[in-house]
């Protein structure tokens, strides 16, 4: 039988089996106390990849990206002899891209302009980035 030592005298349970007789835990480590690991993002890749044995699916798009503007934007500005005002080549760059823009290109973007219109101009920028197309007077796109 067991003794009264046995038993705890503040829960009347046996002293293995009681809070108030079992060690103190271990301080928490230091490691516990960091913060957790960032996550990882899921790549998001435009063209189909393997890897692995594994094939991805393209990103399809809801509107056409600015790289995809650049070359046309370039062709429209040739045939015109190297300069055009804003207005006139937007819209001749929308008679050559015609039914291929895409159905989010007419939305409005927060600022109120037109999708492809915001891409156009980006590709403009990426175009004079490359020394493809100088700045210009305000309202007038050229070539370098």
């Amino acid at each position: 039988m067991a003794t009264t030592d046995d038993y705890c005298e503040l829960c009347d349970l046996p002293r293995s089996q009681c809070v108030h007789g079992r060690p103190a835990p271990a301080p928490a480590s230091a490691q516990a106390r960091t913060a957790p690991a960032p996550r990882k993002r899921a790549a998001s890749t435009p063209t189909p990849t393997r890897s692995a044995g594994v094939t991805r699916k393209p990103v399809s798009r809801r509107w056409t990206p600015p790289e995809a503007l650049g070359p046309i934007i370039v062709d429209v500005l040739t045939e015109a002899g190297g300069e055009l005002p804003v207005e006139e080549l937007l819209s001749r760059v929308h008679a050559t891209i015609g039914e291929g823009l895409r159905p989010g290109d007419e939305e409005l973007t927060p600022n109120g302009e037109l999708r492809w219109h915001y891409a156009a101009r980006r590709a403009r920028q990426a175009l004079i980035s490359e020394g493809v197309m100088t700045a210009g007077a305000p309202g007038l796109w050229k070539l370098a």
